[in-house]
């Protein structure tokens, strides 16, 4: 699937299309006679960020690593930035960072040492060294650490130093697995904070199972299960696959048992959900109707009728979890 590409003018006015900075085409990868992923193909646009949403072991890492060049395709293709990262491998890493779920970090070594190290690895040494350096310490605010040994660091700063070395040499374009995997709420900010600064100069590729990450970051999102791509878009055009409910979402002042237990008698409503509990005496509740019917008249009469306070009452759209749990396929045995 091929997502809305940027555009370009030349001189005479004529506009054209940016081509994607990242594409799979029909990416294959067998072990043995086991297929890790199928037929996985999408593109991602200049300047996007694009969620690989899944469970685990949905494939997301193995198409990652394709797309990196760690790994070759059983069949299929895969461009970086025009480049083949089968046949034009090394054009092709020149212009990605990779940033691996369990990055390799060398506890003996300062953070500085450290980037300066992979610089070298990379292929850049003398007084440039030092400015890519310098510059990815401060893209990822590393500069009260950087003399610090990395065994001596908290897993938010070490997430930081994987993520530095990816940005290395200003690549414009970015592979990120799991990027927010083992951080506390804090730390889960300060990385997408990081990486939703990416947005616009570089493209983005970075896979998770937090649905809310992908909300949170995103413009596009690919949904895979069991090595195949099960969806593709944006959530709302995700949307559309589910069946029509109309969802509602209340707020209601009052013994919460009591309030859900009236709701699900409400004509038309199909299913009422906990969606969050405020306190002892408020909470919120997403109601599925039926054959997509408004009965929002419905539940406001229910609710004042039974002596409940109704705070809020509004249309809500399918989130992004009710979409993730239509298009994947249930557990083996499920």
């Amino acid at each position: 699937m091929a997502l809305s590409p940027l555009s370009t003018a030349e001189p005479s006015g004529a506009v054209l299309p940016v081509p994607p900075m990242i594409e799979a085409e029909r990416l294959t990868k067998v072990y043995g006679d086991r297929p890790a992923i199928e037929e996985v193909s999408f593109t991602v646009g200049r300047g996007e960020i694009l969620g690989l949403l899944g469970p685990n072991g949905a494939g997301k890492t193995t198409t990652m690593r394709i797309l990196a060049c760690y790994t070759p395709a059983t069949r299929g293709r895969a461009r970086i930035a025009g480049h083949d990262v089968g046949r034009d491998s090394l054009r092709a890493r020149r212009r990605l960072g990779y940033m691996p779920e369990n990055a390799p970090l060398y506890d003996s070594m300062t953070v500085e040492a450290y980037l300066r190290f992979f610089a070298e690895i990379k292929g850049y040494g003398g007084r440039l060294t030092r400015r890519l350096v310098d510059r990815a310490v401060e893209e990822c605010g590393l500069g009260e650490v950087r003399r610090r040994l990395i065994a001596e660091l908290s897993k938010g700063f070490r997430q930081r130093v994987g993520l530095a070395q990816a940005v290395l040499g200003d690549p414009p374009v970015m592979i990120l697995d799991e990027p927010t995997v083992g951080l506390d709420p804090r730390q889960i900010t300060e990385v997408r904070r990081l990486i939703r600064e990416m947005a616009g100069h570089r493209t983005v590729l970075l896979s998770t199972h937090l649905l809310q990450e992908v909300g949170l970051l995103c413009q596009q999102v690919v949904v895979m299960d069991r090595g195949r791509v099960v969806a593709a878009g944006t959530p709302d055009s995700l949307a559309p696959r589910a069946p029509s409910d109309f969802w509602i979402e209340a707020t209601i002042e009052g013994d919460p048992a009591r309030a859900q237990e009236l709701l699900g008698r409400v004509a038309g409503v199909a299913r009422v959900e906990l969606a969050r509990r405020d306190s002892d005496r408020l909470a919120t509740f997403r109601l599925a109707a039926a054959a997509g019917r408004d009965c929002r008249g419905e539940v406001a009469r229910a609710v004042v009728a039974g002596g409940f306070g109704l705070v809020r009452l509004d249309s809500a759209g399918q989130s992004l979890e009710d979409i993730f749990l239509r298009v994947i396929s249930p557990p083996d045995g499920g």
